[in-house]
């Protein structure tokens, strides 16, 4: 008997050990997805004038006297001398990491870099340099992963700006610590989670994020993190306010006026800029959710939504929406009109300009907000378009394929006048 309760406690010793205190080593070999870093110093002595530069990923519009400025989605600005539409002449690349958005005012360029904003001198565009620069002021986005299948590895925020993700096999060692019965379940499901876990200023198109009232640029994200930088001195921009908006998703952004449209993922929401350092909300008009850019013209708002995984919607809602905002505090949903996938939009005098997508560029007389379907003025297919800016008689448009440019002047030959490819 005595022997058998001796056995029984060294027994329960061990189980004790093995289920209260053991600890295991583990070691795994893997793939994953391992960061590449540009180190702070790089990125802020990056902004520079390079003479060539292809066409290859353009994202958004912007022109500015004479000049074109498109954006190379996360590289820089291509700019060109548009003196003369039909034969634009390309000026040089300016080289400025993580750019998406950017405005111009009084000869100087502003734009986003990764966390920064970043003003340049383009008295000269062909030697347009860095003049000032307001550090940490936006928020970060890690890169889209290359792949979903692998694990992504540790980021560290010292060594800089992660730009990018590469393959690497990686060793690692590890300890799986035991603290009860049911830890002997746990190693896969612990594994399994690891692997898983933007005066004379110039003129955008609507789905800008930067926008220039006054002495202000005022800027928003996709987290609706609004910031206002005053101008008072163009070459030394200072933060004045930042602060998070209501809704969230902002997409786009469209000033008139003393008034900010914001195109969001849910809806479009109003606010009053009389004091740019204080947004105030008036209004909101929600819909499913969806891409959405807007923009405005007297008392009408026109709104697009699209469907698309990057607008976290994966129904087939592809409208565009004309809105009565008389009361800006109160808009009133006028009608909708079934679209394909519409993108940016562009009014100038009732005439109405949608990129809709794969389905081209049409044009409608919006004279009446309530048979806008009914007046297609013109289609021009085949091209993936984007964004427009309306010009009074010409037209820029930029799309995954090229610039393009047209003249409306003649509402019966609306005209393409000249087109810049992108580099396959």
């Amino acid at each position: 008997m005595k022997k058998y309760i001796q056995n029984s406690i060294v027994s329960i010793f061990f189980l004790g050990l093995i289920l209260g205190g053991c600890r295991d080593k583990f070691s795994e070999q893997y793939l994953a997805l391992e960061p590449v870093y540009l180190s702070f110093a790089d990125l802020r002595a990056s902004v520079k004038i390079i003479s060539q530069q292809d066409l290859v990923n353009p994202g958004k519009i912007y022109t500015f006297g004479n000049y074109i400025f498109i954006n190379e989605v996360m590289k820089g600005v291509h700019v060109y001398n548009n003196i003369n539409p039909a034969t634009p002449q390309y000026i040089g690349f300016i080289n400025i990491p993580g750019n998406l958005d950017l405005a111009v005012r009084n000869n100087i360029l502003y734009a986003d870099s990764y966390l920064d904003l970043v003003a340049i001198d383009v008295t000269d565009p062909s030697r347009a340099k860095e003049v000032g620069r307001v550090k940490s002021t936006f928020s970060y986005s890690l890169p889209a992963k290359t792949r979903t299948d692998l694990r992504t590895g540790y980021v560290d925020w010292s060594r800089g700006i992660v730009v990018d993700w590469e393959v690497k096999q990686v060793q690692k060692e590890s300890y799986i610590e035991y603290n009860n019965a049911d830890d002997f379940h746990s190693i896969n499901s612990y594994l399994d989670a690891a692997a898983t876990s933007a005066s004379v200023q110039g003129v955008g198109g609507s789905m800008a994020r930067f926008g220039l009232i006054g002495n202000s640029l005022v800027t928003v994200d996709i987290n609706s993190y609004y910031c206002n930088f005053d101008l008072t001195d163009p070459s030394f921009p200072k933060r004045t306010y930042s602060n998070y908006l209501n809704g969230g998703g902002v997409e786009t952004m469209f000033l008139t006026g003393k008034y900010m449209f914001l195109g969001t993922r849910n809806g479009m929401l109003i606010y009053d800029l009389s004091d740019p350092m204080k947004p105030l909300f008036l209004s909101s008009f929600w819909h499913a959710t969806g891409c959405d850019p807007v923009v405005v013209q007297n008392n009408r708002a026109y709104v697009t939504l699209r469907s698309g995984v990057t607008c976290a919607n994966n129904r087939s809602t592809n409208e565009l929406s004309v809105l009565d905002i008389t009361d800006v505090k109160a808009p009133v949903l006028l009608r909708s009109y079934g679209m394909d996938n519409p993108h940016g939009l562009g009014i100038s005098d009732d005439i109405l300009f949608v990129c809709d997508g794969n389905s081209g560029l049409k044009v409608y007389n919006a004279a009446n907000p309530l048979l806008i379907a009914e007046n297609l003025l013109a289609k021009f297919p085949g091209i993936n378009s984007y964004d427009v800016i309306p010009l009074g008689k010409s037209l820029l448009m930029i799309g995954s394929d090229g610039f393009y440019q047209y003249d409306y002047s003649d509402l019966k030959n609306i005209k393409e006048i000249s087109v810049i490819k992108v580099k396959k």
